[in-house]
C-alpha cells in the first residue's frame, strides 16, 4: 500500500504588514502535491469587515488564466463562479480593525504542481470565524510547473502582523514489494 507523507517545507509569520507573501519553490522537488496552511488577516483602519485572500502562480497576472467556483455558508448557502481572472480568489478573512484577534483559517491543496501535462487545480477550505465557511475550487490554465506561489489580500494595507503561512509537500512513497505481489 502506498504511503503519503506531509513534509514541512517552509513557514513564515508576518512581522510587519505586507502586501503579499511569496513562496519560492526553487530546490523543492520529489513531491506530488503541495499544501498551504494559512491563518491570515487583512489590515484595515476602516473596520469594514471581510477582505478576500488571493493566490497567483509564477507571477502570472494574465487576465484569462485563472478561474474559481465557490460554495460558501454564512446565514444562507451561496455559490458563485468567476472565470478569466488574473488570480484565484480563495475566500474571506477578517480585517484587523474589525476583529483584531480573529484570523481566517485556510487549508489550500495544490495538485500536481510540477506536472507539465496538466493545468493546475487548487482546493481551498476556509473559515473566517464562526459565521463564515466555504470551499473554493480553482484552476490555473497553464501547464508550466509552479515555481512560486504568491498570496495576497485585497486590503489596501495588506496582510496583518501575526498572519502565518506554512508550506508542506506531499511525498508519494513507493508501493511495498508485498503489496505489489498481492495486487494491493
Amino acid at each position: 500500500m502506498a504511503t503519503n507523507t506531509y513534509v514541512a517545507l517552509k513557514q513564515t509569520t508576518v512581522d510587519i504588514a505586507t502586501p503579499s507573501v511569496t513562496f519560492d519553490l526553487a530546490g523543492i522537488s520529489g513531491y506530488t502535491d503541495l499544501v498551504i496552511v494559512m491563518n491570515m488577516q487583512g489590515v484595515a483602519a476602516s473596520g469594514t469587515g471581510a477582505n478576500t485572500a488571493y493566490i497567483r502562480f509564477n507571477g502570472d497576472s494574465s487576465s484569462s488564466f485563472y478561474s474559481r467556483t465557490i460554495l460558501a455558508g454564512q446565514t444562507t448557502a451561496t455559490s458563485s463562479r468567476e472565470s478569466s481572472q488574473n488570480r484565484i480568489s480563495l475566500g474571506n478573512q477578517y480585517e484587523s480593525a474589525t476583529l483584531s484577534t480573529i484570523f481566517g483559517s485556510m487549508i489550500l491543496n495544490i495538485q500536481s504542481y510540477a506536472n507539465t501535462n496538466t493545468f493546475k487545480t487548487v482546493l481551498n477550505r476556509y473559515s473566517s470565524n464562526a459565521d463564515r465557511v466555504g470551499t473554493v475550487v480553482g484552476l490555473w490554465r497553464n501547464t508550466d510547473p509552479i515555481t512560486s506561489i504568491t498570496i495576497s489580500s485585497d486590503s489596501t494595507n495588506g496582510i496583518a502582523v501575526g498572519s502565518s503561512f506554512s508550506l508542506y509537500g506531499i511525498r508519494a512513497e513507493g508501493v511495498s514489494p508485498a503489496a505489489k505481489a498481492t495486487g494491493g
